[in-house]
Formats: structure tokens, sequence, C-alpha cells
């Protein structure tokens, strides 16, 4: 029965972590189809196209004005650098829409106090100058479009659906939207439910497991250190995304981490083990490794600055939280129930859409329009694809994937 109810929370442990930060998944995959469905590439590419000054302010700003949720900011870059948009500019969105939007900041005031949200904020500007210099200094302009061309191939990007002459309030454009919205969901859906999980069953492991991997009674440049490089290992093995990881960055606090330790385990959200996949799957494990490196000696480096500038500014709390004061949380009527009630009804809305021309593709199961996608004929049924990959395979040994798949229809007769 102990099992049994071990099983139970760690299940319920996920569920609430995911409650945390449902309506920006739905938010950010949603803004995620739109860039995909109605921004011109040409657009983006003379706007956010360069590495230089002007770019990164306006990634930044076009962050922290997005989604929280980690997921959501990487799907929402990986279709900027899609469209044109720079790596710099790419990453520099990513890392401002996890760690200066208004969400978050709340949230750490909440389970942290004023100095950590502050602290959050100004380090997650100098996290993002580190990333632009880390990139420009070690990315070179062949690798990045290296991984352009893998984040646009069928096998990791597949075809996005584009509005083209479509007008932005008809129904074919959000269709478009939709499309792109399941799409995405359909591609990343087993990395995200595996963070949370996994998530679920990490907080119910003995603190002492975390503190352990800390000095926490050092004192001095050696804890300093130590706490800010593990404490980045810590979140990728925790495996929590964004706002969720503020309760679990709150414990470590409370059983008493060092200010850097907690800042730098905040800020490695976007290196968590699901995260990299989902990077691997977008821009190849060779571009992938380089960003992962840069990302991890930003975050060190940014937390130590921080903790610098804050310890020069006597802002560092002298008081921890206990711990019980923080794991006791639960779901309530409150504003992230009503923006999950919402978001809840614009998700079931998409999905409804994508009901009208939606058609599954027989190779990967991603469903896509089965008006504008690229097709394939085989013993008189026309198949649908998302991209060129998923047709090639399927025409390289159509009868492997026509025998378990209903296809989208009958093929046209000749003329």
């Amino acid at each position: 029965m102990d099992v049994i109810d071990q099983i139970g929370q760690g299940l319920w442990n996920a569920f609430q972590m995911a409650w945390e930060v449902w309506w920006a998944l739905v938010l950010g995959f949603l803004l995620s189809g739109i860039v995909q469905a109605w921004v011109p590439r040409s657009r983006i590419e003379g706007a956010l196209g360069g590495r230089g000054l002007k770019p990164v302010l306006l990634s930044t700003g076009l962050g922290a004005a997005s989604s929280s949720c980690s997921y959501a900011a990487v799907a929402i870059a990986k279709s900027m650098f899609q469209k044109g948009a720079s790596l710099v500019s790419a990453m520099v969105f990513q890392f401002a829409s996890t760690n200066l939007v208004f969400e978050i900041g709340i949230v750490m005031w909440i389970f942290l106090g004023w100095q950590f949200t502050l602290a959050e904020f100004v380090g997650g500007v100098i996290l993002i100058v580190l990333m632009w210099i880390g990139i420009r200094l070690l990315v070179s302009r062949r690798a990045e479009e290296e991984g352009r061309e893998h984040a646009q191939a069928a096998a990791t990007g597949h075809v996005h659906h584009s509005a083209g002459g479509s007008r932005l309030l008809s129904l074919d454009a959000w269709s478009d939207v939709a499309h792109n919205f399941r799409g995405d969901w359909e591609m990343l859906w087993k990395e995200i439910t595996a963070g949370f999980l996994i998530a679920g069953f990490v907080a119910l492991l003995p603190m002492n497991v975390f503190n352990d991997l800390f000095l926490t009674d050092q004192g001095g440049t050696l804890q300093l250190i130590e706490n800010v490089i593990v404490g980045p290992l810590v979140a990728v093995l925790s495996f929590v995304c964004s706002v969720g990881n503020v309760p679990l960055a709150a414990v470590l606090w409370g059983g008493g981490i060092s200010f850097s330790g907690v800042i730098a385990f905040i800020y490695a959200d976007l290196i968590i083990i699901p995260i990299v996949l989902i990077y691997g799957r977008y821009y190849g494990w060779r571009l992938t490794a380089l960003l992962v490196g840069i990302m991890f000696g930003a975050m060190v480096a940014a937390a130590l600055i921080v903790d610098a500038i804050f310890s020069g500014l006597g802002l560092i709390p002298e008081q921890r939280p206990s711990i019980d004061s923080i794991t006791e949380r639960g779901i309530s009527w409150n504003y992230t129930t009503a923006l999950n009630i919402v978001f809840t009804l614009v998700a079931c809305a998409l999905i409804g859409l994508t009901l009208r021309r939606g058609a599954r593709d027989p190779v990967c199961g991603m469903t896509v329009d089965h008006r504008t996608a690229e097709a394939s004929e085989h013993r008189g049924r026309r198949y649908v694809f998302c991209g060129s990959g998923c047709r090639a395979k399927f025409e390289a040994d159509p009868e492997r994937y026509a025998a378990r798949e209903v296809s989208a229809g009958p093929a046209p007769a000749e003329h």
C-alpha cells in the first residue's frame, strides 16, 4: 500500500506542476502556430536576422511579452529560427520568455521574496548578454545555417501550414494556425509528459538527497562556486520547467542552498533533459551540444555576477522559509484555474478546427491539412504527409504504412 501511495503522490505532484503551467503551454504553442502561419519569412529575416544589438533588444522584448513555459518558449524560438531569425535572436527570445516574464516574477515573489524576483530579472538580462556573446564567438555562420536546415527538415520540424493569401481573420487562416498548434503538440507531447512525470516523482525524494549535493555550511568562495555549478545540474535531473521549478527552488533555499545556487537552479530550466532532447530534434546534436555548453556557462557566470551585485548591495535575504510552508500547496480557485479553463477551451477549439481538413500522416502520425499537404497515391488511395521526409519513407515501403493507416480518401480520377 505504501508503494501505491507513493505512486499516487508522484502522479499528483506531476499533475500539480502541469496545472501551474498548462495555460502557458497552450498560449505558447498558439503563438508558435500563429508565427508559423501568419508571419512572412521576409519580415522575420529583416527584423531578427542579424546578430547585432537591435535584433537582441527586439527578441528580448518579444520574449518578455510571451509565455513563461520552457517547452512553449523553445517551440516558438524554433519557429522564429525556421522563419529566418538568427540563432542569437531565437536563443535570446527563449531565455527572455522564461526569465523576464510577469508570471514567473509573481510566483518567485510569493515563494522566495522580492529579492529573488529582482535577481531573476537583473540576472536574466545578464544571462541574455552572455548568451549573445557566447553564440557570436563560438557558433559560426555555417553551423547556424546547418542548424536551420535541420530545423526545417521534415524529420524534426515537419512542414507547417502558412496562411498564404488568406485573410488573417478568416476560417482558413485560423485552420492553418490550428494545424500548426496540433502538429507541435503531437511532435512533443512525449517529452513534455515525461518531464512532468519525472518531476513529480523526484519531488518525493527526501530533502537530504538534494542538500547532500550542495555545500551548505562551508561558506566562502568554495561554496559559492560549487553551488552555482551543481544548481543547474540538479535542475537538469529534476526535469521541472519554468514556473514549476520555483517551488522546488524555494525548498532548496529553505534547506540551506546559497542565494547564487538558487538563481543558477532557476536559470537551468532550458537545459533539462526533455528539452535537450527537443533541441537535438530541432537543431541536430552537434549544434545542440555547443548550445547547451554555452547556456550552462552563461547560467553559472550570470549567477555569480548576480550574487556579487546583491552581496555588495546587502540584498541577499537572511531569513529562510520553512520547508513545510513551501510544500503545502494545492489546486484552488485562483487566476491559474481561471486561465486554465479559458485556454483549455481555446485548445479544444483549435483541435476542433483541425477536424475540418485534417488527415493523419501514415508515417509519423501527425495531423495535417489534406488540402495543402504533400501527397502520394498507392493502390488507388491518396495518402498525405507532414513533409517530404515522411513522404519519402512511405514511398520507399508503402505496404508497411498503408496496412495500418486509413487514407485521406480515394485518389482523384484521371482525366
